[in-house]
């Protein structure tokens, strides 16, 4: 179960790597929930995909230029559902170019929608992504 959840969040972050929507699409729910810091929403797929590129241009610009998986742990919940936390090393550039890797965690619950196939039915970002790369900026 950990090899193929790690292997679904390294495809994750390829594609978001490489701003590939239509596979990142496919590892979200049509509807999904999003939860962090600043509190908890409903999210559809289709909105999201909409402001993936908005975001990512954001956080290029103070900085993020990589997102590597760094480790997962895995639970099962029941037969469908698994909860994944997963801890991510994001790379950090300044404004002198110099890099630093910052680590960041998020949690996920995946609904099993048969053996080969998950998908994101809820992610919990344990830090705001900007305040944690901002505050490392100094």
């Amino acid at each position: 179960m950990d090899q193929q959840v790690k292997v679904f969040l390294e495809t994750y972050a390829k594609a978001n790597s490489s701003s590939d929507l239509s596979v990142i699409g496919s590892l979200y729910a049509d509807a999904f929930m999003f939860a962090g810091p600043n509190g908890t929403r409903t999210v559809r797929k289709e909105d999201f995909l909409k402001v993936i590129p908005k975001m990512k241009a954001y956080f290029a610009s103070i900085g993020l230029s990589e997102t590597c998986l760094h480790s997962v742990e895995t639970v099962a919940v029941d037969s469908k559902y698994l909860l994944a936390k997963a801890g991510w090393k994001i790379t950090v550039r300044d404004q002198n170019g110099d890099c630093r890797q910052l680590d960041a965690f998020a949690t996920y619950v995946l609904e099993r929608k048969d053996a080969d196939t998950l998908s994101i039915v809820m992610q919990i970002d344990h830090q705001d992504l900007a305040t944690l790369i901002r505050n490392h900026q100094n």
